[in-house]
C-alpha cells in the first residue's frame, strides 16, 4: 500500500512536540490583568534628557533561538520608532540644572514564538503566539520609578498559518507601536494608555469559565 507524501507529514506533526516555549517553567496564559496602564506620577516632558537602553529577556526565554528572534525582532521595530522620537526630545532647551534624564528600560517578560521554519511545516498545529513587554521609566539619577507600563499583543494559531507566520511577526510590530504611543501620549501629559489588551479577550475567558462550571455542575448532579 502506497502512503502519501502528505499522510506522512501528518503522522510526523501529530507525534512531535511542538516547542514552542522556552524551556523552563513558563505561564500558559500571561495577558497583562488590565486593558490600560496607569498614568505615570509624572509627565515625562518634566524631564530634560532622555535615554534607552536595549530590550532585556531573562529566564526562561533568553538563549533559546526562537526567543532571541522575538526579541531582536522587538529591538529592530523599536529602534526605527522610539531613537528618533527622543532625539527631538533632547534637542529642546534644558529647564532643569543639571538636566534631569529619564531612563527607559525595555524588557521581554514573556514570549512565545513561532520560528518560520516551524510555522512553515506545522501551520496552525504550532499554535499561536503572544509577547508580554515591561518597560520601566525612572529618574536616571536617582532611581525613582515612575511607571511600568506593561504592552501585550498576540496573533491567533489559524491567522498565522494562513499568513505563513507573518501574523507572528506583525505582533511584534504592534507591540513596538503600543510603546511609541505611549512615550508620545504620556509627554506633555500623564495620561497612561492601553496594554493592547483586548476587552473581548475576558468575556471569552468569562464564558468559557462559566461552560466549564455549569458542565461541572451537570455532571456533579448525575
Amino acid at each position: 500500500m502506497r502512503v502519501s507524501r502528505i499522510a506522512v507529514l501528518m503522522l510526523a506533526l501529530a507525534v512531535q512536540p511542538v516547542q514552542s516555549w522556552a524551556k523552563g517553567d513558563a505561564p500558559d496564559n500571561f495577558e497583562p490583568k488590565e486593558i490600560s496602564n496607569p498614568p505615570p506620577t509624572a509627565a515625562l516632558n518634566s524631564f530634560d534628557r532622555f535615554e534607552i537602553v536595549p530590550f532585556a529577556m531573562g529566564a526562561p526565554y533568553a538563549g533559546e533561538e526562537v526567543n532571541e528572534d522575538a526579541r531582536q525582532r522587538l529591538q529592530v521595530n523599536l529602534d526605527e520608532r522610539v531613537p528618533p522620537l527622543l532625539t527631538e526630545w533632547n534637542a529642546k532647551e534644558a529647564k532643569s540644572s543639571p538636566p534631569k534624564t529619564l531612563k527607559i528600560e525595555p524588557a521581554v517578560t514573556h514570549v512565545k514564538f513561532i520560528s518560520g521554519k516551524a510555522r512553515f511545516w506545522k501551520g496552525a498545529f504550532a499554535g499561536g503566539t503572544a509577547v508580554l513587554v515591561t518597560v520601566k521609566l525612572s529618574d536616571a539619577a536617582t532611581g525613582e520609578v515612575i511607571a511600568e507600563p506593561q504592552f501585550y499583543q498576540h496573533a491567533n494559531a489559524m491567522g498565522a498559518a494562513w499568513s505563513y507566520g507573518a501574523t507572528d511577526k506583525a505582533m511584534l510590530v504592534r507591540t513596538t507601536d503600543l510603546i511609541s504611543e505611549y512615550l508620545k501620549a504620556n509627554y506633555a501629559a500623564a495620561v497612561g494608555g492601553p496594554t493592547g489588551k483586548d476587552a473581548d479577550d475576558d468575556k471569552a475567558k468569562d464564558k468559557d469559565q462559566s461552560e466549564s462550571k455549569e458542565s461541572a455542575d451537570q455532571q456533579s448532579t448525575q
